[in-house]
């Protein structure tokens, strides 16, 4: 049990020096009654629109059933869901965030968000590299996975961005040769 809370504790210490230097504009974590986390990883979460509606992003990472440390109600941490890599999840007023921690050369470079859809909703392309979530019927958008960013150890911005593969997003971090470790950050909001 030792190794778990240590590796934890390696994550959501990355974690909060890149968010810290990153500075306040950053989404905050905060409670949301609308979002609801699985227990293990590939259980994923469920995530509020606008329109009052629900998706589902699951988590599909190499060790599918890692239980989730719960620090707090809206901050989880999932250490070694795959090679050199944990997921800090938070809880934000209007949806969650799922920093990604890459302590090392060997972990994977591309991570895997399967996404559910409510009937009438499907993902669209932005301009700006993220993937709105809309509503067929109106043409609104009701959610958004913003474009993610991810940087190194010393500050220094890593190569980010999403790609579709289906109903899953694909969020593609060019970490070699960075300063490990590298945080990346899918981000989605209604």
């Amino acid at each position: 049990m030792r190794h778990a809370r240590d590796g934890a504790a390696a994550a959501m210490n990355a974690a909060s020096r890149i968010l810290v230097a990153r500075g306040k504009h950053e989404p905050q974590e905060l409670d949301n009654p609308d979002v609801a986390w699985g227990q293990r990883a590939r259980d994923g979460v469920w995530v509020p629109t606008k329109d009052g509606q629900r998706i589902h992003v699951g988590i599909d990472v190499a060790a599918g059933d890692t239980v989730h440390q719960v620090l707090r109600p809206t901050l989880r941490v999932l250490v070694g869901v795959d090679v050199d890599t944990d997921i800090v999840a938070q809880t934000t007023a209007s949806g969650i965030r799922l920093l990604t921690v890459v302590h090392g050369p060997d972990a994977p470079a591309e991570f895997r968000f399967p996404v559910s859809l409510a009937d009438g909703l499907a993902l669209e392309a932005m301009p700006s590299g993220g993937y709105d979530v809309v509503h067929l019927r109106y043409g609104a958008t009701v959610g958004r996975f913003y474009n993610p960013w991810a940087c190194d150890s010393m500050f220094r911005q890593v190569k980010a961005d999403y790609a579709l593969e289906g109903q899953t997003v694909v969020m593609r971090v060019q970490h070699e040769g960075a300063y490990y470790p590298v945080v990346a950050d899918p981000h989605y909001s209604r």
